[in-house]
């Protein structure tokens, strides 16, 4: 009800007020009360006038006012200090203000433009609540917050008004700069390197090493303490460690740099991180780090920033190993059998001759110690269907001891103990489900650790210095009993692990593996027999043939060869073709590729001037510097495509180059 209405109606009781003074007046008078009559009729009609144009004075106020009031509005839109845009329904801009025009410098057309042309929005949500938008105008951070409004047409427009969050993104982005970051540095041959140093050159040749360290922290305005005499902490700030970064940890080849006369180089493993939400956490973070470096092969920086990123490690890692460490976990591992309920062996997915051998050597280690034990084996694959049958051959008894996964479900416990050979990752072992049965699990690998390596683990044997997992085993079976006694047909499977890891003998052999071989030739372990274990029918010579003949060179310098037809023996084909392509001349590194079971299996070689370890890595592999394999689910072109890409990319890094698992 407006004043208009309100006015008349008290007009309307007046004048039956003065009406019935009226009446009452010509009743009693009516001369008198005909003139007040007509003086309440001009009173009436007067007052009507006067709140007529009254009432139309304060509508004419209103609407001066009103209309003033919208242009001071429109002016206060287009001027307030922050941006305002309308979009449609289909993305588009219907209107701007000023301010976000200024932003944008007027550089592209804004009207009728998508919103995502001339902004980049990243939306914060809580649960499936949009709150704001996120986005960077040159140096600028602002939060858009929506508002739906619908126009006189009942489209519904959303309007965004930015807030400018600069001033707390910088405060953000300081205080993440000056984040707590750690370096764990440890000298990974020190003994090594000391013991064969000159005495008279040990002193200059380490204190080298020292002056390079503090040099280093003081470029990083870091703070480093040597709490070992091979070990080293290092302090520094987030930013000065993204510096270290981008110099690919220079600081490794500096290291190894110093000269001494006996050309024995001194090499770092390094491990760092950002993570965490105090010093120990953090702390605790590079250490795995550290620890992951050393399983790697050491003479590289792992660094932990949500992320592994890892720096170095295309050198051949050099022996490191002892016989004190082999003889401490064959007594670590004799215990743990001891203590559980039962044992299970695994090798990896698609076995190999070194995966079955090292897991028969464990099932000896089980039988001396009077324990339960099983090989978890799904499928006898063409890689170790002769060694398999060889072993039935000679121990039908042994039937018994190979089981597959169901089996290994029913019969697994808390109590029982799992050891894994010849591999670390939870996804290659053939049952992983029973890992989430029990806690106790052994791990007995060679194999440069990966960043998806199994964690939680009871004793961890990795020595990527070994030539196989099969020299591993036979070390700690040596130590676990006086007197060793084995099976004929279980040496000669250890041998002929080594021998197909080492290729004959070539590769990643050091003085252990002669040792290890010369302890299973004692054992019984025939040289002319693990020779006939490798032999292959006609067709499987046949395929390598052809993928050798079809093989291409890519880079000048690396051989990649196709099995197109899929076939039972197709890793086997894969793995020998790649050997045998490494024999043609000027060839460092081959890649063959072939189907298995809807996927591409990769097997690489490399005569060690080439990592194919980092390069399928790329590509979620992994292995040694000179024997790689991957899976790709993908057809065979685009898995050649991505293998060519990967080895662009590792060939455009430098000895240093950075790249993520």
């Amino acid at each position: 009800m407006n004043k208009y209405e309100y006015s008349i109606r008290h007009l309307m009781i007046e004048s039956l007020f003065l009406i019935i003074i009226s009446s009452m007046l010509f009743y009693f008078q009516n001369i008198v009360g005909t003139i007040a009559f007509i003086v309440s009729i001009f009173l009436i009609v007067d007052q009507y006038n006067y709140v007529k144009k009254k009432n139309e004075s304060i509508k004419e106020e209103i609407m001066n006012l009103n209309n003033e009031f919208t242009d001071i509005t429109k002016m206060a839109i287009f001027k307030v200090p922050f941006p305002l845009i309308v979009i449609n329904g289909k993305n588009k801009i219907s209107w701007f203000n000023s301010y976000f025009k200024d932003l944008t410098d007027g550089e592209a057309e804004i009207l009728n433009n998508q919103i995502e042309n001339l902004l980049e929005l990243k939306a914060v949500k809580d649960g499936d609540t949009l709150q704001y938008y996120e986005s960077s105008i040159e140096d600028k951070y602002f939060r858009f917050y929506p508002v739906k409004i619908t126009d006189r047409d009942n489209h519904v427009l959303t309007l965004l008004y930015g807030i400018d969050n600069t001033s707390f993104m910088d405060v953000v982005t300081l205080l993440d700069e000056k984040r707590l970051a750690m370096i764990d540095i440890f000298i990974d041959n020190y003994d090594e390197a000391f013991n064969s140093i000159k005495e008279e050159e040990r002193a200059k040749v380490f204190s080298k090493v020292e002056s390079i360290l503090q040099d280093f922290a003081r470029e990083q305005n870091g703070y480093i303490r040597r709490y070992e005499s091979d070990k080293y902490i290092m302090i520094l700030e987030k930013h000065e460690l993204e510096n270290v970064m981008a110099k690919k940890f220079s600081i490794l080849d500096m290291v190894k740099d110093i000269e001494n006369t006996n050309k024995v180089p001194v090499t770092l493993s390094i491990g760092a991180s950002i993570i965490g939400d105090n010093p120990s956490e953090i702390h605790e973070k590079s250490r795995s780090a550290l620890d992951v470096a050393l399983g790697r092969g050491g003479d590289q920086a792992v660094v932990d920033i949500g992320e592994l990123k890892y720096f170095g490690g295309k050198n051949t890692a050099v022996e490191k190993r002892n016989k004190v460490k082999a003889r401490v976990v064959s007594h670590a591992l004799k215990q743990l059998i001891s203590q559980s309920s039962n044992v299970f062996i695994m090798g990896h997915k698609n076995p190999d001759m070194d995966s079955i051998g090292s897991s028969l050597g464990m099932l000896e280690a089980c039988k001396i110690n009077d324990k339960e034990c099983y090989i978890v084996l799904n499928e006898v694959g063409p890689q170790i269907e002769n060694i398999y049958n060889a072993v039935l051959e000679e121990k039908p008894e042994y039937e018994k001891y190979f089981v597959k996964s169901s089996f290994a479900k029913e019969n697994c416990n808390s109590d029982s103990l799992i050891i894994i050979c010849d591999n670390h990752r939870k996804n290659s072992v053939e049952c992983a489900e029973i890992m989430d049965i029990t806690n106790k699990i052994v791990i007995i690998d060679h194999h440069r650790r990966s960043s998806d390596y199994i964690k939680q683990t009871s004793l961890t044997y990795l020595e990527p210095y070994a030539s196989s997992a099969s020299e591993m085993v036979t070390e700690i079976l040596f130590y676990m009993t006086d007197k060793l006694e084995l099976p004929k047909i279980v040496a000669e499977a250890l041998l002929s692990g080594i021998t197909v890891d080492t290729k004959n003998f070539f590769y990643q052999t050091g003085v252990r593996t002669f040792e290890a071989a010369s302890i299973l030739k004692r054992q019984g372990a025939d040289s002319i027999k693990v020779k006939q274990l490798f032999k292959d029918d006609e067709r499987t010579i046949k395929l390598k043939s052809d993928v050798i003949a079809t093989s291409k060179m890519y880079n000048n310098n690396v051989a990649i060869g196709r099995l197109e037809e899929e076939v039972e023996e197709s890793i086997l084909v894969a793995a020998q073709s790649a050997d045998d392509l490494l024999n043609i001349l000027g060839v460092e590194a081959s890649f063959v590729l072939a189907r298995v079971k809807d996927k591409i299996h990769i097997s690489a070689r490399s005569l060690g001037k080439i990592s194919v370890q980092l390069i399928l890595e790329k590509l979620g592999g992994g292995g040694h510097l000179t024997s790689a394999g991957a899976q790709l689910d993908c057809s065979m072109d685009e898995a050649e495509e991505k293998v060519k890409k990967a080895i662009d990319e590792y060939i455009k890094e430098d000895t240093s180059e950075s790249y993520i698992d």
